[in-house]
């Protein structure tokens, strides 16, 4: 890449790290608001990671910024050992512990479907409606028509076009077979996707043409929650695939992978770079919620296994045992990114 190109994507680039950065902090804005409500006493507020650039100290809690744009995070007393001060995050009952951890993710969600319903109602969106047959395709020589709602897809239930397409992308031009909605009627078609290539990237198409709507808010939300859920399954979808051993390092990107694609829905426009800001905020919640040292998901299942047990665990060995997890998703993260570097997914 050359230093002019370079040069021409560093606003994208910077407005990339910005966009990043916002879902991050949005995610610790969960678990402060809810550390505050619950009594816990907050001692930092970080925005960007690294080196202290400048700061505010407020009644008591330090409100800073860092170096690196990229993230953020919250530090509570007591959050990695014992302490007796009563407002230490330590000394909570494990419901409030639960619902401060649980926040962050819950926050995420809810950005996304925010953000998701904000472009339908600007934009539009596709609905899993067949709003054009297109000659020659596949769907035209099926069968299928104008104005059929696409219900099942290989007996999969079908709420949002991502869920029609990403089926048809699984499928790999094999048959699929559809159940549709033709007038109160449903029919069944037996439909194989059309191989294409485009800049050296192969897809299937079946020559269908979604119908496009523009919802009032209240519905755009609707549909927003509809896509996180489609998001959600995909993303437990390559998570089954990758326990299969059937996940290829092109299906694997790090924060170079993200910032690429970020900046690249920058240059695009805003509404592109709020969609995608949508689906990373879904992929950040769900690698929180994975039950690992360190990560949200670690603290809610010590959480709910102590709300079971009714036991509380050791919170020295907790703190060392989230320390030691948090080192492994730092080599993690390296070796995404030496990934991102060398096998690049784009």
């Amino acid at each position: 890449m050359s230093l002019e190109i370079i040069v021409k994507n560093i606003p994208f680039i910077i407005m990339g790290l910005l966009a990043f950065s916002v879902l991050v902090i949005w995610h610790e804005l969960g678990h402060f608001i809810l550390a505050k409500l619950n009594g816990v006493k907050v001692e930092e507020f970080s925005i960007g990671m690294g080196k202290r650039i400048f700061g505010v100290k407020g009644k008591e809690t330090e409100y800073n910024v860092r170096m690196l744009p990229i993230g953020g995070y919250v530090k509570m007393l007591g959050e990695e050992g014992e302490c007796e001060d009563k407002r230490a995050f330590a000394n909570k009952a494990n419901w409030r512990r639960l619902t401060i951890v649980a926040a962050g993710p819950i926050f995420n969600f809810i950005l996304a479907i925010l953000l998701f319903g904000m472009v339908y109602s600007f934009r539009g969106t596709p609905v899993p409606n067949v709003g054009e047959v297109l000659k020659d395709g596949a769907a035209i020589k099926t069968g299928i028509k104008e104005g059929d709602k696409i219900l099942k897809a290989n007996d999969k239930k079908i709420d949002t076009w991502t869920d029609f397409m990403t089926i048809m992308s699984e499928n790999k031009g094999e048959a699929v077979d559809l159940k549709v909605d033709r007038d109160g009627e449903i029919m069944e078609f037996n439909i194989v996707p059309t191989e294409v290539e485009e800049d050296g990237r192969k897809s299937f198409e079946v020559g269908i043409v979604a119908e496009v709507i523009k919802p009032s808010f209240g519905k755009s939300l609707n549909l927003g929650l509809m896509e996180v859920n489609s998001n959600i399954k995909q993303t437990f979808g390559f998570f089954g695939k990758a326990f299969k051993g059937k996940a290829s390092k092109d299906d694997v990107g790090g924060p170079v992978t993200i910032l690429k694609v970020t900046g690249k829905f920058a240059k695009a426009g805003i509404l592109p770079l709020i969609y995608f800001m949508a689906i990373v905020s879904v992929q950040l919640a769900i690698f929180n919620i994975l039950p690992f040292p360190a990560l949200d998901g670690g603290w809610i299942l010590i959480l709910i296994l102590q709300m079971i047990t009714g036991k509380k665990f050791n919170e020295d060995v907790v703190g060392k045992i989230n320390y030691i997890g948090f080192i492994a998703l730092l080599a993690l993260m390296v070796l995404v990114t030496i990934k991102d570097v060398l096998y690049p997914v784009i």
